[in-house]
């Protein structure tokens, strides 16, 4: 863990002194390996009446060869809680949750997951099962606040019908992928789901398009990418020629200089995914820039080029890559906001509209009825404090507090981002659409 406070608190004598004060301590989080089971131990599965997406998480561990139990025993913790809550109706149904989930709680793991699985409230029948349904997303919310040692809890919400799309929410949320993933709404749609191969390559035979990848967090994406499977072609400014060489040659995959501003650069991505690999699957759009100023001091150059670099750039590269010959049907576009598209940030209205903008995009282009009708998804990710070049320029102090800003009590690392991405881009998540999943360890801004 990075971090002058980190350091300090487990250190032998820091450990002490923030035992004696009550400071929070972070924790070293699961994260994914190739050899690493999905839940290091067993799982607490319940939930109200039939239950029926609980039956189908039993499934998915036993596949897994993970053990399942009905209840918590004294003196035997659990890894992880599922807990079934599609069939509530009635605020008197929560007590269900409360009573499968607590002494869960209590002996939960180091790193150990909650998973809340609900309906969407705006499909429910009448006014008690909406609010009924509304309430578990405050009730997960809290939950991850509550936790410690590197647990987390989310909420997956399934509409009626749609419980086989859920499975590839289910996997990451309980693995190590979603380490910095915490206390998020993930929707399950209609969709068409297809579950790979092998889970450890979920996208074999699959090729991808990475923006910013030269270094950080879009080096990060592109090696997770390559990681499961797919062929990578990694894009970049003529400047960040050799880093975008090497994390190319890396994965790999091929480098493509160019700058995403440039009009054509929509076309040259796509010449060099179908001349040189076939075709194209998987997008993300990673590249960004920060121009820093406060709103009154604002100058035109420093507003149009992150503007036009974050958002404009993706508008017009869409207009080819989301074309009939660009990505293939069942392909899947991923989108780089920020939690200061939530939020906002001093000295970043410009990069705030930005990031906001792309959230917008993901609403209207998840929506599109051609996407839709080629099963196309557009998901975002949301990154809170990521340690990177980037926030290690930050001043000690405001670094130092923005690690600590949220339930993990941590920074995040650009493989978190990257393995967000990777889920996103999966064809057994094809059920999931326009979703932005923060990945920020719960922040507490624009919680």
């Amino acid at each position: 863990m990075a971090g002058a406070y980190a350091g300090l608190v487990t250190s032998p004598v820091g450990k002490r002194l923030a035992a004696q004060l009550g400071l929070p301590r972070p924790t070293t989080l699961r994260r994914y390996a190739a050899d690493a089971p999905l839940v290091d131990g067993p799982v607490l599965v319940g939930g109200l009446g039939e239950a029926p997406v609980s039956a189908r998480v039993r499934d998915l561990l036993k596949v897994e060869r993970v053990d399942t139990v009905d209840e918590v025993a004294s003196g035997y913790p659990v890894a992880a809680v599922v807990a079934d809550l599609t069939q509530a109706s009635t605020p008197q149904d929560l007590d269900v949750l409360r009573t499968l989930v607590a002494p869960a709680v209590k002996g939960l793991l180091p790193s150990g997951r909650v998973v809340v699985v609900g309906r969407p409230h705006a499909s429910a029948a009448d006014p008690a099962q909406a609010a009924t349904r509304r309430a578990l997303e405050g009730i997960t919310r809290s939950i991850g606040k509550e936790l410690r040692s590197g647990a987390t809890a989310n909420l997956v919400l399934v509409e009626e019908g749609a419980d086989a799309g859920a499975d590839a929410a289910l996997r990451f949320l309980l693995s190590g992928r979603s380490a910095y993933v915490d206390g998020q709404v993930v929707r399950v749609g209609a969709g068409s789901p297809i579950e790979p191969t092998s889970w450890a390559r979920p996208l074999d035979g699959k090729v991808a398009v990475v923006t910013g990848a030269a270094r950080g967090i879009g080096a990060a994406i592109a090696d997770v990418l390559a990681r499961d499977g797919a062929t990578v072609v990694c894009v970049d400014v003529p400047a960040a020629g050799d880093a975008l060489t090497r994390t190319a040659n890396g994965v790999g995959g091929t480098a493509l200089q160019l700058d995403v501003t440039a009009p054509d650069a929509g076309g040259r991505i796509l010449e060099h995914a179908t001349t040189r690999h076939g075709g194209l699957d998987i997008v993300v759009h990673n590249a960004g820039i920060t121009r820093d100023k406060l709103f009154a001091n604002m100058d035109d150059a420093r507003w149009g080029s992150v503007l036009d670099v974050n958002l404009g750039s993706i508008l017009r590269m869409n207009e080819v890559l989301l074309g009939a010959d660009g990505v293939r049907d069942h392909g899947h576009v991923v989108l780089v906001s920020s939690i200061a598209g939530i939020a906002g940030n001093r000295g970043q209205t410009n990069y705030a509209a930005s990031k906001a903008g792309v959230i917008g995009l993901v609403d209207a282009l998840s929506a599109d009825p051609d996407l839709r009708r080629r099963a196309i998804t557009v998901n975002a990710v949301a990154p809170g404090f990521i340690e990177t070049e980037m926030t290690a320029k930050v001043p000690f102090a405001t670094r130092e507090v923005g690690r600590l800003l949220n339930s993990l009590n941590q920074g995040g690392l650009p493989v978190d981002v990257a393995e967000t991405i990777a889920w996103f881009s999966q064809d057994a998540n094809a059920a999931v659409t326009g979703n932005v999943v923060r990945v920020c360890g719960q922040s507490l801004l624009g919680a």
